[in-house]
């Protein structure tokens, strides 16, 4: 019999006919689950592309809206004016403007507030939204501080009681005010203030007397080198005289001029409303019709009982009358009087100021 050979009792019989092979013991057998390992991590790396790519879309689609509902126009229907109180925080600013219409949701605010609007901070004051304003429009102008501008007109002439009243009454204002006694006549100067809701009335008045020193400081530089006038101050009152004198803006110099040429005289100015501010209760209250006997009651202020100007100023005078004062008209008029039709008739002698007298007593007779 033909016997089979084996090296070692590793070695076993080869289940192919005529080959010996080695069989290898520590190789384990090939698990069944070995081919699905590759398979369950493509589809976890799949899965987490996926995401990613949903993701970006629909954080892109965001950002797109978020871009549109900040540019676009806002639901705001009709023009509104409201008031961003001054300390309040980005959440409280926002509610107020979604209070009020001028954008949908308040968190919509807060968030383009945050991300897309430049770093600047939010002003208060008081603020004017067109309708349909975006969110961006609203945010710049928060951002710069367009608030609304108030105006308050002062006009020419004011007594300091009367632009303090004025001052007083204006709700857009806050503060305390100085006294007409603490202030003086003559130093505001009347014009066109601009504020802000929320401004200090003492601010106002402050501007009002630096605009006046400015003025003065200004056109008594520029005055004429042979005058009678020694000061400043006196220029001022000068100037409020023929503020109160004439309201026609062409006859300043020429009413000037008539006091100039009484002063280089030494001739009495005899001017109504002197006379009328120091009878009043208070300085400039009189209103009543002045009579002969009002002439000839003295007080200090009665240019008809004292010669020279009178002590102060008897209203705050404009830029117009202070420059007036300080260029008069080249005029040898020494009278004016009323003519009828708003404005007044010169003369230089007594004899035809008395005529122009009697033409303006008829006017008021007939006009009776």
């Amino acid at each position: 019999m033909r016997a089979w050979f084996s090296l070692t009792s590793d070695r076993r019989e080869s289940p192919v006919p005529g080959y010996y092979g080695l069989i290898v013991n520590d190789i384990p057998e090939t698990s069944p689950d070995a081919p699905r390992r590759p398979r369950r991590l493509a589809w976890l790396l799949s899965a987490f592309i996926f995401l990613l790519i949903a993701g970006a879309t629909i954080a892109g689609g965001a950002v797109v809206m978020l871009h549109r509902a900040y540019s676009d126009p806002g639901p705001l229907q009709a023009e509104v004016r409201l008031v961003v109180p001054a300390g309040a925080s980005g959440r409280e600013i926002a509610r107020v403007l979604a209070d009020a219409g001028v954008s949908a949701d308040e968190r919509l605010f807060q968030v383009a507030l945050r991300f897309l609007a430049s770093e600047k901070p939010l002003r208060a004051g008081e603020y004017i939204f067109p309708a349909g304003v975006s969110l961006r429009e609203a945010i710049v102008k928060l951002q710069a501080g367009d608030v609304v501008v108030h105006r308050l007109t002062i006009a020419e002439g004011s007594t300091t009681r009367a632009v303090l009243a004025a001052l007083a009454a204006e709700t857009g204002l806050v503060g305390l005010l100085p006294t007409a006694e603490e202030l003086g006549e003559g130093v505001l100067l009347p014009e066109t203030y601009h504020f802000s809701l929320g401004d200090r009335r003492a601010d106002i008045v402050a501007r009002m007397q630096n605009a006046m020193e400015t003025a003065v400081a200004r056109l008594w530089a520029a005055r004429e080198d042979v005058f009678p006038l020694k000061t400043p101050e006196e220029a001022v009152v000068l100037a409020s005289i023929i503020e109160r004198e004439t309201a026609v803006p062409d006859e300043r110099a020429r009413v000037a001029a008539v006091f100039i040429n009484r002063l280089k005289r030494g001739m009495r100015l005899q001017s109504d409303p002197t006379v009328a501010y120091g009878l009043g209760p208070e300085n400039g209250s009189f209103s009543g019709r002045l009579l002969f006997r009002h002439l000839e009651t003295d007080h200090p202020y009665n240019t008809y009982t004292r010669v020279g100007l009178p002590p102060g100023p008897i209203a705050n005078p404009g830029v117009d009358s202070i420059a007036a004062a300080l260029n008069p008209a080249e005029s040898k008029d020494l009278y004016f009087v009323a003519d009828g039709t708003g404005g007044h008739a010169f003369a230089q002698t007594l004899a035809e100021h008395n005529r122009n007298v009697a033409k303006w007593r008829r006017i008021q007779r007939n006009s009776r």
